[in-house]
């Protein structure tokens, strides 16, 4: 598990319009959010998804972007986007490399295709690109107003 404190790991990830996004391009301008989640349209990850969507420019008002992620490829993230109205950029991690190296794919079971389970699971990274906060295993009602409040005790 990652602790506060240490470097976040740099992640290369497509959003749901293919583009790439690159953890170094918010080093020294923006802090980052980056929350995982095991799979798209799921109750508990539509909740959670709305939530920071919702919230947005508030974490915007503390030069703060938020990042989804999940395994789920581009297409899929394009579908859940448009369906729910989100407006938060959604992140496709299909081999779970980035999951790995947040320490958020659950050590016991898969999904049927084989596809690792991922742990609903939050980092707030400042903009130095070091770990904030560290929440591992957190429940999508309410979170994203829980996550602002720790965002508001950066220093920006």
């Amino acid at each position: 598990m990652l602790s506060p404190g240490v470097s976040a790991p740099e992640f290369h990830l497509a959003d749901a319009d293919m583009a790439l996004v690159n953890s170094s391009e918010y080093r020294g301008k923006r802090a980052i959010v980056l929350y995982f989640y095991d799979k798209d349209n799921l109750p508990g990850s539509t909740m959670e998804a709305i939530e920071f969507s919702d919230l947005e420019e508030d974490f915007q008002r503390f030069n703060c972007v938020i990042l989804g992620v999940s395994p789920d490829d581009w297409m899929s993230h394009a579908e859940f986007r448009d369906r729910h109205g989100l407006s938060i950029r959604l992140l496709s991690d299909p081999e779970c490399e980035v999951c790995r190296s947040y320490d958020v794919v659950k050590a016991s079971g898969a999904t049927p295709n084989g596809r690792p389970h991922v742990l609903r699971s939050t980092f707030v990274i400042d903009r130095l690109g070091k770990v904030r906060h560290a929440l591992y295993g957190v429940s999508p009602k309410g979170h994203a107003a829980e996550v602002l409040n720790l965002v508001k005790t950066l220093k920006h």
